[in-house]
């Protein structure tokens, strides 16, 4: 039985086999594209607030909190809507001032700070705003910031440029190279692509009396990574 399991085993061995070439995938190009439409601002967004100072904490409390109240009046006698005015910030803190080469410390005053985003969507009042805003108390601007309220459509025709462009790289990479573009393996959209630049360009402004203002231009990006097939 040896001898037998012997001579199967050698015969086994001697036979001719294949063994099976390794599937290659066609070459492939990786580009990322990029697009941007520019559109004018629609929207403002201001973040201002009041700071008030005083012996006690409640009157600095107390003076911030009717200094904010009045502010808020102004603003929607101005035309801003309640629901596009949110408070962002609200602190108290006591006043340390040191004595003595800084060895002791103690409280002097207390100062209060209330900060309000406030979205403007009437960009010819915006100038307006700003200026009745300082007017009944706000002593503090953090900047102004401009966007578009539906960015949908300019964010769509930025996807588009963006795809051609990265069709037009790779086309002129693989021509280049003496091959040919062949189709679509995927596409991938960059996170991100959502967040508009402000581009400023000074070109209108409010009336005199108001603060100027200039809301120039938004540039709305995307971005896409398509993998494309290589003709051989």
């Amino acid at each position: 039985m040896r001898i037998l399991n012997l001579l199967a085993l050698t015969t086994a061995l001697s036979l001719p086999f294949a063994v099976p070439a390794l599937a290659e995938g066609p070459a492939t190009i990786s580009v990322t594209g990029e697009g941007m439409v520019s559109s004018a601002p629609d929207l403002a967004t201001i973040s201002l607030g009041v700071t008030t100072t005083a012996d006690t904490a409640a009157a600095a409390m107390s003076a911030n909190s009717a200094s904010l109240t009045a502010v808020l009046d102004r603003l929607k006698a101005a035309g801003v809507e309640p629901r596009d005015m949110q408070t962002s910030n609200l602190t108290l803190n006591p006043n340390w001032v040191s004595y003595d080469s800084g060895s002791t410390s103690k409280i002097q005053g207390y100062t209060a700070s209330n900060m309000l985003t406030v979205q403007v969507r009437a960009l010819d009042t915006l100038g307006s705003v700003l200026d009745s805003s300082i007017t009944d108390g706000a002593n503090t601007l953090n900047g102004v910031t401009f966007g578009v309220a539906e960015p949908r459509p300019a964010l769509d025709a930025a996807r588009k440029k963006a795809v051609a462009d990265a069709i037009a790289r790779a086309t002129l990479l693989v021509q280049a190279a003496g091959s040919e573009l062949g189709p679509i393996v995927s596409i991938t959209e960059q996170s991100g692509f959502s967040q508009p630049q402000p581009m400023f360009r000074m070109e209108a402004s409010d009336a005199a009396s108001s603060v100027p203002t200039a809301g120039g231009e938004v540039g709305l990006t995307a971005s896409v990574t398509i993998v494309f097939e290589i003709k051989q």
